[in-house]
């Protein structure tokens, strides 16, 4: 297998440092014309290749390939996940980098197919969106290529991980609801389907413990699926058992709030709503829906950042970023009438 000529290796020849290989491939200034012809020259007759635009892109990044890599569902959920790779797309535009995009069927998953990129080896390196199988990741991984993972983790995958601070985002958002009164708080989506809902669990009963509200174990709906009549029918006897709901997730949050109303209950009057990641369903909804902000530009640039970091340092510690949320106030949340 034919060695991959680095910027390094080119210093390394030349006696020079790396920052004015840099310098010198990505048309930056700090080094003469004649080092520079120098430099470009050697580039060619080793094998390097690299941009002759006019663009500045991170030291290190030109020419190279990443591959964005999603399930199918991850990338039918426009509203989150095709604003993250829209900003991916900009981030690696701006670095110089070219990206490649393959969604996964749950076929191709079970069957642990992998794209023939990833097979040949003909990409730098890999983002992976949300989580498809583990044993699908650690297949991709297993391929050896620097792979970042975006809005997921788990113990058996051994990569570098870019997260939402899910436990602390929903303690915050419980503790909104405390402030206003309420002291019954109950719980609606899928833990089995996300790590991060897990967690968001995990931070509501961080707040009630703390703050000591009740959780009515009713109130606790956490198999639901994400579907507007699954949740309407398991609503229905715990309806009034809670003054306001935590959702996890904005689908989740309108499903919730159209479903108390077709009960009886008024919201925010009867029944809070809380939700999460302030796509457009927490602003359609009636009334628009108190919900945590996820910085998707900011999600974007720590993982193209991770993943150049990555290819620049493969022996650097692993590591996971955990980003800030900001909680967005709007007409579903209230102190309880009861």
């Amino acid at each position: 297998m034919k060695t991959k000529v680095t910027m390094q290796a080119i210093a390394d020849r030349l006696n020079l440092s790396k920052n004015s290989v840099s310098q010198a491939l990505t048309g930056k200034a700090g080094v003469s014309d004649e080092t520079r012809q120098l430099i470009q020259k050697t580039a060619e007759e080793m094998g390097y290749t690299y941009s002759r635009r006019g663009q500045s892109p991170e030291p290190g990044a030109a020419s190279r390939t990443i591959a964005l890599l999603a399930s199918d569902f991850a990338f039918s959920q426009k509203g989150f996940f095709g604003d993250i790779y829209l900003s991916i797309d900009r981030e690696l535009k701006r670095s110089g980098c070219e990206l490649v995009i393959q969604s996964v069927s749950p076929k191709e998953a079970e069957a642990l197919e992998l794209p023939p990129f990833l097979e040949n080896k003909t990409v730098d390196g890999v983002l992976i969106l949300s989580h498809i199988t583990n044993d699908y990741l650690k297949a991709v991984l297993g391929t050896g290529i620097p792979a970042v993972l975006i809005d997921h983790h788990h113990p058996e995958l051994a990569a570098d991980s870019i997260l939402t601070n899910n436990r602390f985002s929903a303690y915050e958002a419980v503790r909104h609801l405390h402030g206003l009164g309420h002291r019954r708080i109950g719980f609606v989506g899928s833990i089995e389907f996300s790590p991060s809902y897990y967690e968001r669990l995990e931070g509501v009963r961080l707040a009630a413990w703390e703050l000591g509200l009740e959780l009515p174990e009713p109130c606790l709906l956490t198999d639901v699926a994400e579907d507007s009549d699954e949740v309407r029918r398991r609503l229905e006897p715990a309806a009034r058992l809670a003054t306001a709901w935590f959702c996890v997730n904005d689908g989740y949050g309108f499903m919730t709030s159209s479903a108390l109303q077709q009960l009886g209950l008024s919201v925010p009057g009867d029944a809070s709503v809380v939700s999460f990641d302030n796509g457009y369903l927490s602003r359609l909804a009636t009334p628009p829906i108190t919900t945590v902000d996820v910085d998707l530009p900011l999600y974007a640039s720590c993982a193209v950042e991770q993943l150049l970091r990555r290819l620049d340092d493969p022996s650097r510690p692993r590591t996971e970023t955990l980003l800030p949320t900001r909680l967005v106030v709007r007409e579903s949340t209230a102190p309880p009438a009861r």
